[in-house]
């Protein structure tokens, strides 16, 4: 193959150097000559520059930085807006607004649920739509209400996750990190004599566990000292209604367990 010189001088430019056949002289050295990018004919010998994809740059500021401090400590105004405006992950982004919670906020029955959905994500309330009609069914079956009423008989509702996940999809460990110690404080200042948590991420945020709900379901587990129940998400049993029956044993074994709990304990 015949070189010509200014091919050779990119190459040597470059730091390459020409293969040449043994026995054939090797050719003498090129005076350099200057490469202008800028040029058309050199643009059309030299090869195509790589360029390397930028790395992402890093947050500004730590994520937890940009979730108020202080949470520990919040009553719950001071919560509720520091959940308003927090910016700690980049669910943040897509969300038309926070979905804190409802309830009587001195009741002594706490659900936890997973992920807001999109009407949650509309309406700023958990268990909406279906799903929240089929809760409320399930709650009604054992005497219980998110209505104003007696606080035996009402429940709060929060949700692991305060804001929704794009279409849906299961929280990132990120984001369930981020979003905990809201959920802590809230539990902190119900102080609910039981808790039901409904759902996967509720269940591994509560009790620290990745065994299948199948496997934790039908037995009560400790959150802080507080009786913990396992059950399914009413999401879940929309799509998969063998499961009812199995949901109902936990509503059951919740209710069993609240009426055992000492008398002062309700004081």
């Amino acid at each position: 193959m015949r070189w010509t010189e200014r091919q050779r001088a990119l190459l040597e430019a470059m730091g390459l150097r020409l293969w040449v056949p043994a026995g054939v002289a090797q050719p003498e050295p090129l005076p350099e000559l200057a490469l202008e990018s800028t040029t058309a004919d050199t643009a059309a010998d030299a090869p195509s520059p790589v360029t390397a994809p930028e790395p992402t740059p890093p947050p500004s500021a730590p994520a937890a930085a940009r979730r108020p401090a202080g949470v520990a400590t919040m009553g719950w105004a001071a919560l509720r807006e520091a959940v308003a405006g927090c910016t700690a992950c980049k669910l943040c982004q897509g969300r038309r607004q926070t979905v804190f919670g409802v309830g009587n906020e001195q009741a002594q029955w706490m659900i936890v649920g997973e992920a807001p959905g999109e009407q949650e994500d509309r309406q700023g309330e958990p268990f909406v739509g279906k799903s929240g009609q089929l809760l409320d069914n399930m709650l009604r079956s054992i005497g219980l209400t998110r209505s104003p009423g007696e606080p035996s008989r009402q429940v709060y509702i929060a949700n692991t996750l305060k804001c929704r996940p794009p279409g849906n999809r299961n929280p990132e460990p990120e984001e369930l990190a981020q979003c905990e110690p809201f959920l802590i404080r809230q539990i902190e200042l119900i102080r609910p004599r039981i808790i039901l948590a409904m759902g996967r991420f509720a269940v591994q945020s509560l009790l620290r566990s990745h065994e299948p709900i199948g496997r934790l379901r039908g037995r009560v587990h400790r959150y802080q000292g507080v009786p913990l129940i396992v059950t399914y998400h009413p999401a879940y049993l929309l799509r998969n209604l063998e499961d009812k029956a199995r949901a109902w044993d936990d509503l059951c074994l919740a209710r069993e367990t609240f009426a055992a709990l000492p008398a002062e304990a309700s004081a």
